[in-house]
């Protein structure tokens, strides 16, 4: 990587910090392109090199945190390991990203910044849903393994999604209740893959 290159990194890394603290301290609304660039040490021209507009701005820091939860995480489905030690990593995954202090203080200025913006919260909810979409495809493969039975695999995924969301996000985003301790997390995880289990799996003696 040439000197120019790690430089342009490195601001753009300095744009992305600068925006998520002014987010977190102003909201959408209030932070502007002018304040972001002044934290962040780099002209106003800088900033709109890198994110054309605000609304890039902010859901490529949503995409940053969701990415570096699942950075790690083989989301592929494996035909010889149990769905449920499978399903327990896709959960815990999610569960470590709802738990990050900065995802959900993002999210409580996404939700704020989108009450008035149907437009806009159209598109966030679209550039987020299109980071879940690893979900869906491992559902989908296990139903073409003869596994799962759901004829709709993005709403099965979003399902068992939905149910960490109800008790490890929406009450944290809503009514600032503190984030899940561990065994909290682990039994809303085991709880979900019961669930989901239940609704879905084909039992083994109908596996081939």
């Amino acid at each position: 990587m040439t000197a120019p290159q790690r430089l342009t990194d490195r601001k753009r890394e300095a744009i992305v910090a600068a925006a998520i603290a002014e987010f977190r301290e102003n909201g959408f609304e209030v932070t502007s392109m002018d304040k972001i660039a002044a934290t962040a040490g780099v002209s106003k021209r800088t900033v709109y090199n890198h994110f054309p507009s605000k609304e890039e701005l902010f859901a490529e820091i949503l995409h940053q945190l969701w990415a570096s939860s699942v950075a790690q995480l083989d989301v592929s489905y494996a035909s010889d390991r149990p769905l449920r030690e499978q399903l327990r990593g896709l959960l815990e995954a999610k569960m470590k990203m709802m738990s990050d202090a900065n995802f959900l203080d993002l999210a409580r200025v996404a939700i704020a910044a989108t009450i008035h913006s149907p437009e806009r919260a159209q598109d966030m909810v679209t550039r987020l849903s299109k980071r879940e979409e690893g979900f869906t495809q491992w559902v989908r493969a296990a139903q073409e393994d003869g596994r799962l039975n759901c004829s709709d695999p993005a709403f099965a995924a979003h399902q068992i999604q939905s149910l960490l969301k109800a008790f490890a996000f929406w009450p944290q985003i809503t009514l600032g209740q503190p984030v899940l301790d561990a065994a909290n997390q682990a039994s809303v995880i085991e709880s979900a893959i019961d669930l989901f289990l239940a609704g879905y799996e084909v039992p083994p003696s109908r596996h081939q």
